[in-house]
């Protein structure tokens, strides 16, 4: 196992922690290794099977565990999944496996050799840094999620580069990390951004909040702080890099960079902004353009990525593009000329009107669109709602946008362009 050091600062109930370590015992390995392909429908006759030889309460936490696994699969891939431990929390917010391999190879390519990894939740980070070959404190408040993270190291062949130690992130002073004769190269923190009442958006409300962060960060050779995607620019630090990552095309987290992990040496000199499209690793880097010019729609539109919009890198796009915006506040680009990006998706626009229900409906049916995707940005239409009222029947298929063009409301109807 990986190696646990318990600091007395931090409560967790007991019996949480106890229910978990059966799941390690010999008999908890044999109860999920028969879970391995449980099926959820099916969940209560093999709950009732299972108990007439189990104790009831392993039984639970090992079918839990499996379905926890079987959602896991999405972010940590099959491999993966079927070997580790989670938390419904802890799955909820680990970071997914393509995000955390990505960073922790950048952090390694920075020389980093050792690293403390703070608020470090079930391990997706930890995990992925470790194997990349960075030596890992990993630090949690909660004695739970340490052992969860702890049984992960050891199920995959980690621990020998894991020290999990269950404290608050406050009581890591600069004499450990920096002091004594192998002091820490960096330190990674992804706060909690969550309350009881759901997702947390005000960076000072995080735990630890993100001056705190930032404060460790300016103290540390290299830093790495894990924010919301929808932190407001102005609460980034002058002194970072603000990077965005989606995957698949759907934004995922922003992540500041510090330090030595910064272009140049002592920092930019100016802000570094960044949007990552993951798995391909594409990077686009802000240059502090002015926003494009607004103009009528032709015949391309571009769709940009959602970690182009989050990082406001909007313009770069439209300057590599030959682009314009079709409205000053719609992230929409246009232009007469197709060129390919992995940025944007590309839309053959056919038709650019006024919005008009009638009209559309009217339009959908002479050309027997059946298949309607409906994109909206700027409309307060909902496109459940635009389906149920305009009812497509037919064998064709087309795309409408539901948007602002030129400051009045639009529709836009067309298709995808492949290969873009």
């Amino acid at each position: 196992m990986a190696r646990v050091a318990v600091s007395d600062s931090t409560s967790n109930p007991p019996d949480a922690v106890e229910s978990f370590t059966r799941l390690l015992t010999p008999l908890g390995q044999q109860l999920l290794d028969e879970l391995r392909d449980f099926d959820p429908a099916q969940e209560l006759a093999v709950a009732t099977r299972l108990r007439r030889r189990h104790p009831p309460e392993l039984v639970s936490a090992a079918i839990g565990q499996a379905r926890l696994r079987q959602r896991a699969v999405a972010k940590f891939g099959a491999a993966d999944a079927s070997r580790m431990y989670f938390t419904p929390d802890g799955l909820e917010q680990a970071t997914r496996s393509a995000v955390a391999t990505y960073r922790a190879e950048r952090i390694a390519a920075a020389g980093v050799r050792r690293l403390v990894d703070i608020c470090c939740g079930v391990g997706g980070d930890a995990l992925a840094l470790a194997r990349a070959g960075v030596q890992v404190l990993a630090v949690d408040r909660s004695a739970l999620t340490c052992a969860v993270l702890a049984a992960n190291a050891a199920a995959l062949g980690l621990d020998g580069l894991i020290e999990v130690r269950r404290a608050e992130a406050a009581d890591l002073g600069d004499a450990e990390l920096l002091g004594g004769p192998d002091p820490y190269d960096a330190v990674f923190v992804d706060p909690a951004r969550r309350g009881g009442r759901g997702r947390i958006f005000d960076p000072e409300a995080y735990s630890p909040p993100l001056s705190w962060a930032g404060e460790l960060a300016a103290r540390m050779p290299c830093a790495a702080l894990k924010i919301a995607p929808g932190v407001p620019h102005e609460a980034i630090p002058p002194e970072a890099e603000a990077e965005w990552i989606s995957v698949d095309g759907e934004v995922k987290e922003a992540v500041l960079w510090f330090g030595g992990f910064t272009e140049g040496t002592g920092g930019p000199a100016r802000p570094v902004v960044r949007a990552t499209l993951l798995p391909e690793r594409h990077s686009l880097v802000g240059e502090g353009l002015p926003d494009p010019q607004a103009g009528p729609v032709l015949r391309y539109l571009y769709e940009p990525d959602g970690a182009v919009i989050r990082s406001h890198l909007v313009a770069e796009l439209a300057r590599d593009l030959g682009a314009r915006l079709i409205d000053p506040t719609i992230a929409y680009l246009t232009a007469d000329e197709l060129r390919t990006t992995p940025y944007a998706r590309a839309y053959e626009i056919t038709d650019a009107l006024p919005f008009n229900l009638k009209r559309l409906k009217a339009l959908l049916r002479e050309r027997e669109v059946g298949t309607l995707t409906v994109k909206k940005r700027g409309s307060p239409i909902e496109p459940e709602e635009l389906r149920r009222r305009v009812k497509p029947r037919g064998p064709a298929s087309a795309t409408v946008f539901l948007t602002r063009a030129e400051g009045a409301p639009a529709m836009l109807l067309g298709h995808p362009v492949t290969g873009t």
